[in-house]
This record gives C-alpha cells, structure tokens and sequence, in this order.
C-alpha cells in the first residue's frame, strides 16, 4: 500500500511539476504582448553548414517559438544570417534575432507564408550560449529530452547539411 500511494504521489508531482515556472526569469519572447498566440517560425540553413537549422530550432523552441519548418534554404552563399519580419510585425522579428544573436533585421512582409519570422542562417553563425545543458544548467529531472542525447561522433557530417 505504501508503495502504490508513493508511486502515486511521484507520478502526481512530476506531472505537476511540468506546468510550475522553472524560475522567475523574463516571459518567453513568444509571449510578446499583442502576439497572434505563438510566434510561428522558419529557419533556413543558407551557408551550407551542416546541423546549423536543427541547432537554431531547438535554440528558438527551447525560448518559447514554434518553428514550424527547418531545413536547407534554394541555394547557400556566403551571406551573414538575417532575420525577416514576414508579418509587418518588427517587433517579432527581433526577438527571435536577439535569442539566435542575430544583428541583422529586415522587413519583408509575404502573406503568402502562413508565418511570421523567417530566419536564413549563414555561414558565421553559431548558437549563443552553447546548449541548454552548458549554458542554461541542467534540463530538470522530469524533462525527457535528457534521456535522448545525440551521440553522433564529433565531426560527423548530416548529409542532408541541416
């Protein structure tokens, strides 16, 4: 009996556990004020680097952004990365240039895409703070995406260049 109601009590509080605030740091970006719900994303690897888009989107998902497409851009160049407001919303754009470390930001409202920011990353971009693990401490307990790390070997290449 004790063991069923301990067993329960733990299950309770790691699904509690999901919805408490880790801390009191800012709001996410994507929590803007006037925000559309979430800020909708794309990222396009445009320097030809592979692992660049995946890197940027786990950076942007992890401070609250719904990237809703990642993967190569028509072609690469040496082009530095760039932000582009898609929705007449500037405001959204630089957010998500200032959670990738990104200084360039330009407005080029398409309602063709059902999105509001499109990153293109170049060839000198590199994901601030490292990974969560290094630069934000560790993922909490419950987090599952502590028990899938990547164990590619270092070097290795992605042959698709995401």
């Amino acid at each position: 009996m004790v063991v069923v109601v301990s067993s329960a009590g733990i299950l309770l509080g790691s699904a509690l556990s999901q919805w408490w605030k880790a801390g009191s740091g800012p709001a996410p970006p994507s929590a803007l004020p006037g925000a559309r719900g979430r800020v909708k994303v794309e990222v396009l690897n445009g320097g030809g680097l592979a692992g660049v888009a995946r890197e940027a989107t786990q950076a942007l998902r992890d401070r609250g952004f719904d990237v809703v497409y990642y993967g190569n851009a028509e072609s690469f160049s040496q082009d530095p990365s760039v932000v582009l407001d898609r929705a007449g919303r500037m405001d959204l754009a630089r957010s998500v240039a200032e959670a990738l470390g990104i200084r360039s930001v330009r407005s080029e409202p398409d309602s063709s895409l059902f999105l509001d920011v499109t990153v293109r990353l170049g060839p000198e971009w590199a994901r601030p703070g490292g990974p969560r693990e290094e630069g934000g401490g560790p993922l909490p307990w419950w987090d599952p995406r502590r028990l899938f790390r990547r164990t590619d070997p270092p070097g290795s290449m992605n042959p698709t260049g995401q």
